[in-house]
């Protein structure tokens, strides 16, 4: 099974030259460190920035420098800082070629949960009401299973929704999946030493899957 750094390692692939990419909390903060050489691509945090590099090293950090998470970051020569209502309007007017957003649940027919738990506190929906609304492509990055073994690609999320119908494609621990437009997940890779039978068993939403499927390449 892949990490965290793993899937942002293979989501940064999915990356074409000149994008615009939205990073959402979590895992997808982490895709900043894996850019390929030679793709010239502009990250976006929706709290203001254009221009976001990798991580800070240890005692580089600028308190005063932080994506949507609050994490301390680094900026690239030519970045911008402005205010969230400028980052919301280049969303909302879908000047965001990718964005990348972490989940708590997908279903099979692209709905996505990732803002609330029913009965844990919460400060917000944040900016991901905006994304899913406004973004030409959207890939999550998340957990295929919990910490239960249960799985979070569903035929229905059972968590309060954030978007409807609007993910194509998951990425998880143990696979690469499309989700159709008629509704369900396509199994596209796996990860090293994952089978298809364990994603099989790991995913509770349809699932197609062909007789052979290509491993993960991540390098």
């Amino acid at each position: 099974m892949l990490d965290k750094n793993g899937i942002a390692r293979r989501i940064a692939k999915e990356i074409k030259d000149g994008y615009y990419v939205n990073l959402g909390i979590g895992i997808p903060t982490l895709v900043a460190n894996y850019i390929p050489e030679g793709i010239n691509v502009v990250l976006q945090s929706e709290n203001g920035l254009l221009g976001m590099g990798p991580f800070p090293f240890e005692g580089e950090e600028d308190p005063d420098m932080i994506n949507a998470g609050k994490q301390t970051i680094t900026t690239l020569p030519g970045s911008s800082v402005f205010d969230s209502a400028m980052s919301f309007g280049m969303i909302r007017s879908q000047k965001i070629d990718l964005t990348i957003l972490g989940a708590m649940e997908v279903s099979e027919n692209g709905d996505i949960a990732n803002w609330k738990i029913p009965g844990k506190m919460v400060k917000g929906m944040g900016g991901a009401m905006d994304l899913v609304a406004s973004a030409k492509n959207i890939i999550v990055a998340m957990q295929h299973i919990n910490k239960a073994g249960e799985s979070k690609l569903l035929p229905e999320c059972t968590l309060p929704l954030t978007g409807v119908n609007c993910i194509r494609k998951v990425v998880t621990e143990l696979a690469v999946l499309d989700i159709l437009p008629e509704g369900g997940f396509r199994l596209i890779e796996r990860a090293p030493g994952v089978s298809v039978d364990f994603i099989i068993q790991s995913t509770a939403g349809k699932l197609f899957a062909d007789a052979e499927v290509m491993e993960m390449e991540l390098n």
